[in-house]
């Protein structure tokens, strides 16, 4: 089982039922796992859909495709996260669900989950506890596509995916280089900049000797930095975690670093 501190947040008097939860779904998944294809559908949107997923290995994301096929990634799955639990109570699904790397997940029917989730308070509080931390991440995140700017958000997107995985344990605690599926175009999707714009971000942390990302592998050169990069969009959860923040305690709101190529706030403002 991972660390307990992947439980972001938990009252600490309920930490032992949601371990417990995590434990009990983790049964009732077992012998059940599916493989798909990097790119494959693990869930259509607007369709019903029936199960509730534990992905063990690779990672997917919840995405939304508009009518002109523009797309935008809204989270992304690590090893170890359960997602779909929405499928226990509603219809249908808004959005998709995506295969970012080849993938293996276990799942459970929807109508198992439910059962044990009325039979069984700490698999009831499992569950809860998952859509309260997805509803932590993207509130991190509307914050971050709305105020943050291109090198924010995007050293926001790489301290999070590192962090989460240094908790799940996928991680050492000192590794510097880790695989990286996402391409700049996805990158784009997920961050809100065009392709032009996020080859520029990618540049900028490549000449500031931050981080770059090569072949597949992000190799992180100074974490400092990154930190500081990223800081300012961090919740007040993640600015006291070493697995985002490692060693740096504060960050001055006069050391936000000014960009050049930002869009200024009167003229987003206007566009909206």
């Amino acid at each position: 089982m991972a660390e307990s501190t992947q439980y972001a947040l938990h009252r600490p008097e309920f930490l032992s039922e949601i371990e417990c939860g995590e434990q009990k779904i983790a049964q009732l998944m077992q012998g059940k796992t599916r493989r798909f294809a990097r790119g494959g559908e693990l869930i259509e949107a607007a369709t019903e859909h029936p199960f509730v997923y534990r992905l063990l290995s690779g990672w997917v994301c919840r995405a939304r495709v508009l009518d002109d096929g523009r797309r935008q990634i809204i989270l992304i799955f690590l090893p170890g996260d359960m997602f779909g639990v929405k499928s226990m109570l509603l219809m249908r699904h808004t959005d998709a669900v995506i295969a970012l790397t080849n993938v293996v997940v276990e799942r459970i029917h929807y109508r198992d989950l439910h059962d044990a989730y009325l039979k069984n308070a700490d698999v009831a509080s499992r569950c809860l506890w998952q859509v309260m931390e997805e509803e932590r991440r993207l509130h991190n995140w509307v914050v971050g596509l709305g105020q943050g700017d291109a090198m924010e958000r995007a050293a926001m997107l790489v301290l999070d995916i590192r962090a989460r995985l240094l908790l799940s344990g996928a991680l050492a605690p000192n590794a510097t280089r880790f695989e990286w599926p996402l391409t700049q175009g996805q990158l784009g999707d997920y961050l809100g900049l065009t392709a032009v714009h996020v080859n520029r971000v990618l540049r900028r942390f490549r000449e500031e000797n931050i981080l770059t990302i090569r072949a597949g592998v992000l190799t992180v050169y100074n974490s400092e930095l990154l930190v500081r990069r990223g800081y300012s969009l961090l919740d007040s959860y993640e600015r006291h975690s070493a697995a985002y923040v490692g060693g740096v305690d504060t960050i001055p709101n006069e050391s936000r670093p000014v960009e050049p190529d930002d869009e200024p706030r009167a003229m987003r403002a206007a566009r909206i």
